[in-house]
């Protein structure tokens, strides 16, 4: 078992972790026709847009409820009331996200008082969902909030769909995506269960919003994801499949709300772990087609030549991968999908830094992993032959002599991020195609 440590310094020297509020708007973002609204100040809402931008390199629809030295000691709720109207007039948002920030919890709003005394003061806004998350800067990290927010999500009543629903004519899978997703790796995901002949609602589903695409016009809510007619039909799903084990909490809402039972995976990539994740597809799709309830698992063609292939890539990249000691400084749920993939690899976890708690640490394939910033992964690398965190470690990485591998939020300084997919068969070679290239470029 991993012991679990905690730096007690009184401040953060080159911080790793990012906000819990930017974690939730960043969930928001994976739905449809939202706009994430942030209840505190200006500053606040600036530096999460900055960030996302700069990562995604897209237009990050945000909006902030702008609070002052006044405004804070007398309370938000006008704030709020003239940021919810605005957006109406100006947006036309089919949904819009709103989050604390450390300003305001700190005050100490009565956010659901606010929001119903709102409501009454304008039924016109009966037709719109107000998806409400706490999420104070000085608790928890990105992975947290997000998790926050999806739980938010799925807890919401978003009353019935107006006039009939079609039918599909393929059975509903929800997918609940963690915070170690990328759009591109969303993407890859909703494609491998179509290719079982099932319909995936992805809960965030950023692959339609942040993926990196030109539209036609320019958008002051986000253009993609899950669409607030898919929300309405959460309940219609046949199974829960969360990514993830931050995923385990909005899984488990949605287990006592519609009675939709759901099974974690705290990785996707690897082939054990992508093996298990086809084979519960097979067993879904098997269970939705078959009346006579025998089992006749049935793998796509694709799916097998890409296991083939990813063999194939594990024999041609664990030469250069095995013994290898790599560093690590990343989220919880992407620190344990990455450490083990490469302890498969046969490559060695010299330490492992993370920003928030987790029951998954416990099981990290490392002796020890740390709690804390990017100064406890400086004086614990030496000796590594790669780290691996986002780019703010580039410079720790230059002062150790150690090359980088980016991964993570943000990465500011490498292009495709919204289209990078490192999960499945197909996402796993290019892992390791990635990490055998630097060793073979080195000398290694």
């Amino acid at each position: 078992m991993t012991t679990i440590t905690r730096n007690k310094k009184s401040v953060a020297v080159n911080p790793l972790k990012q906000s819990p509020p930017l974690g939730a708007a960043l969930a928001f973002l994976g739905l449809k026709g939202i706009v994430p609204l942030f209840h505190g100040s200006q500053g606040c809402t600036a530096f999460a847009k900055v960030l996302l931008v700069r990562h995604f390199r897209e237009a990050i629809p945000l909006a902030t409820t702008a609070m002052t030295e006044v405004t804070t000691i007398l309370g938000g709720e006008e704030n709020i009331e003239q940021a919810i109207l605005t957006l109406v007039e100006s947006a036309k948002p089919d949904l819009i996200g709103l989050l604390t920030t450390g300003l305001t919890e700190t005050r100490g709003d009565d956010m659901d008082a606010i929001l119903k005394s709102i409501r009454q003061r304008h039924p016109e806004l009966d037709y719109l969902p107000i998806i409400f998350v706490s999420t104070p800067d000085y608790k928890g990290a990105l992975q947290d909030g997000y998790a926050a927010a999806v739980n938010s999500i799925v807890a919401t009543d978003y009353g019935t769909p107006v006039g009939a629903i079609r039918e599909s004519p393929l059975q509903q899978v929800t997918i609940l995506a963690g915070s170690l997703l990328s759009p591109g790796d969303v993407e890859e995901i909703k494609e491998i269960v179509e290719a079982f002949g099932l319909n995936p609602l992805v809960i965030p589903d950023l692959s339609g919003s942040v993926d990196g695409h030109l539209d036609d016009d320019y958008n002051s809510k986000t253009p993609g994801g899950t669409s607030l007619s898919q929300l309405q039909q959460l309940e219609r799903s046949l199974f829960t499949i969360a990514i993830g084990e931050s995923m385990r909490l909005g899984a488990e809402t949605l287990k006592q709300k519609f009675g939709t039972n759901y099974q974690i995976l705290p990785r996707l990539t690897g082939l054990g772990a992508v093996d298990k994740f086809l084979w519960l597809l097979a067993q879904i799709s098997s269970y939705k087609t078959n009346d006579n309830w025998q089992f006749l698992p049935q793998i796509p063609e694709k799916y097998q030549r890409q296991r083939r292939q990813l063999q194939d890539a594990i024999l041609d990249t664990h030469f250069y991968l095995g013994g290898k000691k790599v560093s690590l400084a990343l989220e919880p749920d992407l620190l344990y999908q990455t450490s083990w993939l490469l302890k498969e690899m046969g490559a060695e976890v010299h330490t492992g830094v993370t920003t928030t708690k987790s029951p998954i640490l416990k099981e990290l394939p490392c002796d020890k992993v740390t709690i804390g910033d990017l100064e406890d992964l400086e004086d614990i690398a030496p000796g590594s032959d790669l780290i691996i965190t986002n780019s703010q470690g580039k410079s720790l990485a230059d002062k150790l002599h150690i090359p980088l591998y980016r991964m993570g939020y943000p990465i500011y300084d490498r292009l495709g991020n919204g289209s990078r997919c490192l999960v499945g068969y197909r996402g796993t070679m290019q892992f390791l195609f990635d990490i055998g290239n630097i060793f073979i470029e080195l000398g290694h």
